[in-house]
């Protein structure tokens, strides 16, 4: 294996991975891991489900894949449910795009053609997408460094992140002015045409930064008056990881778009949705359509885990656990200095690990990261490892017996790592 290596244009880990079940992985040699992060924070409903496996091989039987012109009942089922799940207000689906970077770009399309203005408006730690627009539509100038040439320009503008607030402010005090101040940045740095503002409720790759009580409504506000096409990626947050259906739902925000992707194939299924109000339904199929996308056994996954997502009870586990597994997590921070913050809601939870100035400590947050892995966990970090924040987002069907192991091989690190 180690041979192979070479032969593989991205870095890869030495260890081979041969099987998963729920929230464990194994690897070559027998060895099992809780996987914190549910591969790519896509397992929703952990490795190798049995009736999302099902599901798709049974569709297989009857028809793999049709061109997306055509009705197909799994495809219906989909938008059909997705319709009754998400916030009233959006009633129109497009599930023509096979992944959550091209979801985005079909959002910002849809936003620009609606509009038909051009700026587009996100966070400064937002992870929005790999395509060369999302990319540069993103936060984090490291990730355009290596490109001489990047498109559609944007304006990035502060997260509402308290615990390093960029105002240098108080949130009981500081008047919203992470929302405030976009008018600043509207007024003096775009060109005075912005279609729409793209955030995750929840910052994914950026930090797991929650925002404040009062910030979403502040925005939502802040979009109305100025006419500005509000889109939640929930992507990472949709469909249950924050203990409702959709963080648009936890914040009682109604986005004029959303897209979702990664968990809504369950196990590892690719598919990925656009869903937006009637009014900003229009953009021809010719401007954003891919291959892949509305693909037939996807949706028979993506079906199936809506069903499993939406029974009685699932939503309560995951608030119960996520609260388990903070609770344990501030009882852990209080004999570790080097853990600055915990915060999180539902399953989508995120520690600051900080130097003895409190300052980002982003070496020793990536050497916790690969010492988990003694410790039989997988952790993944923010910013590509250029952050200093560690996640725990395990599928959402965790139990809670589940949940105390996880937390003992957790305290068990950290005190190795003191």
């Amino acid at each position: 294996m180690q041979d192979i290596k070479k032969n593989i244009y991205y870095s890869v880990e030495d260890v081979v991975m041969e099987k998963g079940k729920g929230i464990y992985l194994y690897d070559s040699d027998g060895k099992e891991y809780i996987d914190c992060a549910a591969a790519t924070f896509n397992l929703i409903l952990g490795y190798s489900n049995e009736e999302v496996i099902e599901s798709v091989k049974a569709q297989m039987d009857d028809l793999i894949h049709v061109t997306s012109s055509y009705q197909t009942k799994p495809i219906n089922d989909v938008v059909e449910k997705l319709v009754k799940l998400s916030p009233e207000n959006l009633t129109k689906v497009h599930l023509k795009v096979s992944g959550g970077s091209v979801a985005n770009e079909g959002a910002i399309k849809i936003a620009m053609h609606h509009t038909g203005k051009r700026d587009v408006i996100s966070l400064f730690r937002s992870h929005l997408g790999q395509t060369m627009m999302m990319m540069n539509l993103s936060g984090n100038a490291f990730r355009r460094q290596p490109f001489p040439s990047t498109c559609c320009g944007g304006l990035h503008v502060p997260d509402p992140y308290c615990y390093r607030c960029f105002y240098n402010q108080k949130p009981e005090t500081c008047g919203m002015l992470c929302v405030e101040r976009i008018n600043d940045f509207i007024e003096y740095s775009s060109s005075g045409q912005v279609a729409c503002i793209i955030v995750e409720p929840i910052s994914g790759n950026g930090g797991n930064i929650v925002p404040p009580p009062g910030y979403f409504k502040a925005l939502e506000k802040l979009c109305k008056e100025k006419e500005i096409i509000l889109i939640f990626d929930e992507i990472q947050t949709g469909l249950g990881r924050t203990g409702e259906m959709f963080a648009a739902d936890y914040f009682d925000i109604k986005p004029n778009i959303m897209t979702l992707a990664k968990g809504l194939g369950g196990t590892g299924f690719q598919v990925a949705a656009i869903l937006t109000e009637e009014r900003l339904g229009g953009l021809d199929g010719h401007h954003h359509s891919f291959t892949f996308g509305a693909n037939i056994m996807a949706a028979a996954a993506a079906s199936k885990t809506l069903d499993i997502v939406s029974r009685d009870g699932f939503l309560q586990n995951i608030r119960e656990c996520g609260d388990y597994i903070m609770r344990r997590l501030e009882l852990i921070k209080g004999k570790h200095a080097f853990i600055g913050d915990v915060r999180g809601v539902g399953l989508m939870i995120g520690i600051e690990v900080v130097d003895s100035d409190g300052e980002p400590d982003v070496a020793l947050t990536n050497k916790i990261a690969k010492r988990a892995m003694e410790f039989g966990l997988i952790l993944r970090t923010s910013r590509y490892g250029y952050g200093n924040v560690f996640k725990i987002r395990p599928p959402l069907n965790i139990k809670k017996d589940e949940c105390e192991e996880l937390c003992d091989r957790l305290e068990k690190l950290l005190s190795e790592i003191s």
